[in-house]
Formats: C-alpha cells, structure tokens, sequence
C-alpha cells in the first residue's frame, strides 16, 4: 500500500514538473512569435516609407503639353537633340517666342549658354498682351532683350528646384511658388498683371530645361 502511494505521488510530481516545463517553452514560443511579428511589421513600415519616397516621373507634365506635337522635331523627343532655340524653332506652340528671340538676336546666345532654364511663354501669353505694347517692345531691341533675358535662369531647375527665387541672365530675379507640378509667379511679376502658371514643364533641349508658362513676365523696374 506505502509503495503504491509511494509510486503514485512520484507520478504526480513527474507530471506536474512536465507541465511546468510545457509552460515555460510555450511562453518562450510566444515571445518569439511576438518579436517576429514586430520584425515584419516593421519591415513592411520601411518598406511602405520606400515605397512613399519613389520620386515623381522626369517626363513632361502639364495640360499644355497638349499643344506640343507628338512627333517630329518639335516634339519632347526631337526637341532633346537641339539647342534650346532651334528646339523652339521647331515647335509650333513656341513660334511667337521665336520671332521675339529672333528680333532680339538672342538666338545664337541662348544656343550657345549651357545649362540653362528658360520660362517659355506659349503662344496665347503673347496674345494677352495688348497688340499695340507687343509690337511696341519687338521693335525695342533694348527692352524687349531686358525682357526675354528675364526669363531665362542660369542652371538646369529640375522640378523639385525650381521653387524660389532665382537670378536671371538680366540679373534681377524672379520668384516661382510651387511644388510638384503646379508652379506660378505672381501676378505683380507679368507684363498683363495675371498670374502666370507653368503649363507644360520640365521639357528638355540639349542644353536646357525649358518650363512653358502662360504669361509673359516683366522684369523689376529699375
């Protein structure tokens, strides 16, 4: 009888000791578990933050690009071979810009300037300027060479640069507001009072970026 008692309460002492042991491993088990989780959770988090950082396409972008042929010299892909100006040249949307670059003689310059960006104004900021003032400034090289030089700005702005304000090649400055692909200069800075906005930027030449814009910028008084 003393042995079977005997037996039996080391029996019970085994399995209470095997239980507590079963215990302690599943614990561990779930701390490990736990701090896997955390570790993917937290992989999945960089990975996300990775994934936010991806920068914005370098290709054109704005509604006016519209306007921009889609093959040809003029377009995004044959104006990347030529310097800026015989770029414009090519370009349709461009060709009142042109005949003002021309009229200066600023042709050769803006070919022959590396790294440079250039506010194009498009067409219809030139047909917001009163006819009798725009035909006043074509035929004021001075004036119109202080205007024209007032767009352009020494140095390639990607999109992300070109927020602020920058010294142009009339050294004064103009101050662009912005940020991914909306930009505009106050209207205090264009010869219409308007705010003029970036329709179709980051358009690439040989040696320039080139931001199409629908306003013709004046230049500080001086």
């Amino acid at each position: 009888m003393k042995n079977s008692m005997l037996t039996r309460g080391v029996l019970l002492t085994a399995v209470s000791t095997l239980a507590i042991t079963l215990s302690a491993c599943g614990s561990d088990d779930s701390a490990e578990d736990t701090g896997a989780a955390a570790d993917t959770s937290s992989s999945m988090e960089s990975s996300e933050t990775t994934d936010s950082a991806t920068p914005v396409s370098d290709e054109p972008f704005g509604e006016g690009c519209a306007a921009v042929p889609a093959e040809g010299e003029g377009s995004f892909t044959g104006m990347t071979d030529d310097p800026v100006a015989t770029a414009a040249s090519n370009n349709p949307a461009l060709s009142t810009l042109v005949q003002a670059v021309t009229a200066a003689n600023l042709g050769d310059t803006l070919n022959t300037t590396d790294d440079i960006t250039v506010l194009a104004p498009a067409n219809p900021a030139f047909e917001a300027v009163p006819a009798d003032a725009l035909n006043g400034l074509l035929a004021d090289t001075a004036a119109l060479t202080t205007v024209l030089t007032h767009h352009v700005i020494p140095g390639r702005l990607a999109p992300d640069e070109l927020a602020g304000t920058h010294t142009t090649l009339n050294n004064d400055e103009v101050t662009i507001e912005g940020s991914g692909e909306d930009f505009s200069i106050a209207a205090e800075g264009t010869v219409t009072q308007m705010e003029a906005s970036v329709i179709c930027g980051n358009v690439q030449t040989a040696n320039a970026t080139v931001y199409i814009i629908d306003q013709v910028l004046a230049p500080a008084a001086s």
